[in-house]
């Protein structure tokens, strides 16, 4: 099996320790244990305890009857069966298309997106085409193009939403005429969706919500802001999950007490979580906006409400934005992810939703660096 070099995260195991305002992670500002225990209904002396009693076996397999407890408040009508714990969002994901894709199965992929949705099925034999996303549709791709590209064969179209690297939003009516092209052929919808959108009073539904063969994957690292808590999952209808339940006891046995019992803590207490990530959001946006109307050389489509953004960086040779990044990384200790990871030079992730002060810091030392290109 072979498989394509990752990208993003070659960029970031090589450069992200060099730098000294890292704005190009894409989570919402980490949270320290301290703080996750704070925003919990639960006192030191109870954490510190709950943990000490815990006995160092293997755990609950699939995940505690808390942990998928919490999980399955977050969709209409999954039950406690239909979640897997997984390994991050990035074991959701592999075990998502390892489990139904076969070689010569035909795949759609939104493209770009989290490479994992695109090169996993390559890597397994599939037929992929690429579902282009359009900067003049909000970041969005055409639903026209996805009705040209479907096949009677067509197994699986992969998605994330929101859109990693550039926030865009795809809301229900959109996720609906997706799900009824879907359904024609009878493929599989798998969407990625560790980005929840911060829009006050507009619920974006899960794809498992919408359609029978959706699969959605998530995890604590984006919107909950705990990466460093190894825990996502996958849901799916009960065939399904059953075919990954077989597979998974392959790829992994547990995630471990410790972090099956942080997660938990997490999801129980995500109102108080959310709240104070939705302020980060926010806040950070529109410094965001207010950097933007003061820098020629940079434009953005604005995201929606997301911790991800896809700036446009004026220089004169768009292909060259790799070696302007390490260029910045060097003489500003200013880090983004050049667009050229995700096959659009001339682009870069900017990860807005760091800590405040990096933010300010790193978007006046970027500006500072751009001085060289103006005219």
């Amino acid at each position: 099996m072979q498989i394509a070099k990752f990208g993003v995260e070659d960029w970031l195991n090589v450069w992200e320790n060099d730098a000294v305002y890292d704005i190009a992670g894409s989570s919402i500002a980490s949270m320290t244990l301290e703080e996750i225990i704070d925003l919990s209904k639960i006192t030191k002396e109870e954490f510190t305890n709950e943990l000490f009693a815990k006995k160092m076996n293997y755990g609950w397999i699939e995940g505690s009857p808390e942990f998928k407890d919490e999980v399955c408040k977050l969709y209409k009508n999954i039950k406690p069966n239909q979640v897997l714990q997984t390994n991050g969002a990035t074991g959701a994901n592999f075990l998502a298309i390892f489990g139904l894709i076969e070689p010569n199965d035909h795949v759609i992929s939104m493209y770009p997106t989290y490479q994992q949705l695109v090169d996993i099925p390559r890597a397994l034999g599939a037929n992929v085409d690429l579902w282009n996303i359009q900067e003049e549709n909000e970041w969005l791709p055409s639903l026209d193009d996805l009705r040209k590209l479907i096949k009677p064969n067509t197994k699986m179209i992969c998605i994330n939403n929101a859109n990693n690297p550039t926030g865009s939003l795809m809301d229900e009516l959109y996720l609906k005429e997706l799900v009824e092209i879907a359904n024609s052929v009878g493929a599989y919808v798998l969407c990625d969706e560790v980005y929840k959108p911060f829009i006050k009073d507009i619920n974006i539904p899960s794809i498992v919500d919408l359609y029978d063969k959706g699969i959605a994957t998530n995890s604590l690292s984006k919107t909950y802001s705990v990466a460093g808590v190894r825990v996502g999952w996958v849901v799916a209808n009960d065939e399904v999950s059953n075919i990954y339940r077989k597979i998974r006891d392959y790829t992994m046995i547990c995630a471990g007490v410790f972090d099956d019992y942080l997660a938990t803590l997490v999801l129980k207490n995500k109102e108080a979580i959310l709240k104070r990530n939705e302020k980060i959001v926010l806040e950070n946006l529109e410094i965001v906006k207010e950097w933007l109307k003061k820098e020629p050389l940079v434009s953005l489509k604005i995201p929606n409400n997301v911790s991800t953004s896809f700036i446009k960086i004026n220089i004169p040779n768009p292909n060259d934005i790799e070696d302007m990044c390490i260029d910045l990384l060097k003489e500003k200790g200013v880090l983004l992810v050049p667009g050229n990871r995700f096959d659009m030079p001339g682009y870069a992730r900017l990860g807005y939703c760091t800590h405040k002060e990096t933010l300010e810091k790193g978007l006046a030392e970027l500006s500072n660096y751009l001085r060289k290109y103006d005219k």
